[in-house]
């Protein structure tokens, strides 16, 4: 599990200041807690951000007892692409949670060797599950799609123990498509031009 230091936040502080000294606002709330707003260390945070996403569980300390959560939400710079604010959200163990969770392409597809496009729609898939058995990602075995038009289904994935899928399990995540060249179309002849210098040589005809 994750951990990551918190402060309670000096609500006095506006944000753009709290930022100034590397730290980032952010608010946890949920489940059987209080929402409580909170500061962390910037760069801590990227560096959990990037390595549990917000599927796995970040363990929040120095607000009392260790604090199991999930990154609810990150509100990003829209210039900078850098967080700037963060919603934890407090889990139970035993409470389920809906969470979206990357998928993970592995193996070859024999259509795809055999000149077939891959098709990915789907780069991540909601399931439902305690937050103490959620998975990092999901993995999707792309060996399945042997010949143009194979699909997988969210319902052929294969979930850890305690992790159901929310969605509809019809849902396609990858298929094998056929390649379709296109055809370049010959742009019509411009005559303009022919017609033009035509046109030219009978007005400069001297007059019988």
């Amino acid at each position: 599990m994750l951990t990551l230091a918190a402060e309670k936040r000096d609500l006095a502080v506006t944000p753009a200041n709290i930022r100034r000294t590397g730290a980032l606002p952010a608010v946890v709330y949920g489940g059987k807690h209080e929402a409580t707003s909170i500061t962390v260390d910037s760069r801590a945070f990227e560096k959990v951000l990037k390595d549990a996403g917000e599927a796995t569980i970040v363990s929040l300390t120095g607000l009392g007892a260790a604090l199991p959560t999930l990154i609810h939400e990150v509100d990003f710079d829209p210039i900078m692409s850098r967080p700037r604010h963060i919603d934890f959200y407090a889990v139970t163990k035993g409470e389920k949670v809906k969470v979206a969770i990357p998928l993970e392409f592995v193996g070859e597809s024999l259509a795809v060797e055999n000149g077939a496009n891959l098709v990915k729609v789907l780069h991540e898939i909601e399931v439902e599950a305690d937050p103490m058995s959620l998975p990092h990602a999901i993995e999707v075995d792309l060996t399945s799609l042997a010949v143009i038009g194979d699909q997988i289904h969210a319902g052929a994935l294969k979930l850890p123990a305690g992790v159901v899928l929310a969605g509809e399990p019809e849902e396609v995540i990858a298929l094998a498509q056929e390649v379709v060249e296109e055809k370049e179309e010959a742009a019509p002849a411009d005559i303009s031009s022919v017609q033009v210098e035509k046109k030219g040589k009978e007005e400069a005809a001297p007059e019988a």
